[in-house]
């Protein structure tokens, strides 16, 4: 009894107390990103923003939280309610289960799989089943209309972000996130002579045009302005969720902020060095790793919402041939060269 509990009652008990923690963690950061994205497009405006319920409007996250759960759901007489209902789960549960696989510092993961980077294209590539199933279930022709075109959206991009995500694993070696983060101790900077500079050694310098490739593809992926035509106010009133309300389009909203968090958080790991300083000097290296890793997904999701504040929304056929015409050529042919140079430079 006592080799069980060591060997499956523990580990399990260990890993879910991990997952809860990094949920709860999660969700309060969200609701205060949320809030911070508002406040950003407010300041854009010249308006306040959230300034009623808390200091400054700090607690409007959770007031919305509230007002959303204890809405009565309304249900479309024709829809298939089974499938209708499950959808904004499908699309939440997906986008919280990709985090298990990031480590927020050395050795700060639920799970530090040596394939994490796979793990989390997996899982970021079945999200569209959500909305698919929620455009479908509704059974009305806009809905259905507005997850088919979200569905294209998040395929098209979904393969500029692969190419991508091969040319920094051309540079590690590794498919493991933790890898990839102390890959960027030594790199450019290093090789130019600064080792101090530790940010020169991340991989936004190297591999600037598809850390750029990256930025953009992840506003798309994740229905960001100004690519957020599956919702819309000026295409199809609410895209996939037109027909939800209540907690089930709280879901989905919850799964979109998520997936957009969990891009924010690939974007430091895989070019912003992670929980790595910016100076390789003392008083920087003191501060806990995770701190770094937050202040960097923070950075980053900042550039995500002052995007939406001087970029025009684009129509659905530029958007496509963007993703087509423009960052797939280019991020094969940086698959090419990437590959090129460091077979002629000896550094892979």
């Amino acid at each position: 009894m006592y080799d069980f509990f060591l060997t499956w009652l523990l580990p399990v008990a260990i890993i879910a107390g991990k997952s809860l923690l990094l949920l709860a963690v999660l969700l309060i950061l969200i609701a205060y990103l949320l809030y911070a994205d508002r406040k950003i497009w407010a300041a854009v405006q010249l308006r306040r923003g959230p300034n009623i319920v808390g200091a400054f409007g700090l607690l409007q996250s959770f007031a919305d939280f509230i007002k959303f759960a204890v809405k009565e759901p309304i249900i479309p007489a024709g829809a298939n309610k089974g499938v209708f209902l499950l959808a904004p789960f499908v699309a939440s549960f997906l986008a919280l289960s990709a985090w298990a696989a990031v480590p927020v510092s050395e050795g700060w993961a639920v799970a530090d799989i040596n394939v994490g980077i796979l793990y989390i294209l997996a899982i970021s590539s079945l999200e569209v089943y959500g909305t698919i199933m929620g455009g479908w279930a509704s059974n009305s022709k806009y809905p259905l209309l507005g997850a088919l075109r979200s569905a294209a959206q998040m395929i098209s991009y979904e393969v500029s972000i692969g190419l991508v995500l091969t040319c920094v694993l051309l540079c590690v070696g590794s498919l493991n996130l933790t890898d990839i983060v102390l890959a960027q101790k030594n790199g450019l900077g290093t090789r130019l002579g600064v080792p101090f500079a530790s940010f020169l050694d991340w991989h936004w310098l190297a591999l600037f045009p598809v850390f750029i490739i990256f930025f953009i593809s992840a506003l798309a992926e994740t229905n960001r302005p100004p690519f957020d035509l599956a919702e819309a106010e000026s295409e199809l009133v609410a895209g996939h969720m037109v027909e939800y309300s209540s907690t089930p389009y709280m879901l989905f909203f919850l799964g979109e902020y998520v997936a957009a968090v969990l891009m924010c958080a690939l974007t430091a790991l895989l070019f912003l060095g992670g929980w790595l300083p910016p100076l390789d000097i003392a008083w920087l290296n003191w501060v806990p790793g995770i701190i770094w890793f937050i202040v960097k997904t923070c950075l980053v999701f900042f550039m995500f919402a002052f995007v939406k504040a001087f970029v025009p929304r684009y129509r659905y056929d530029q958007l496509m041939r963007l993703g087509w015409k423009v960052f797939l050529p280019i991020s094969l042919a940086m698959v090419v060269i990437v590959a090129a140079i460091l077979k002629i430079t000896g550094w892979a």
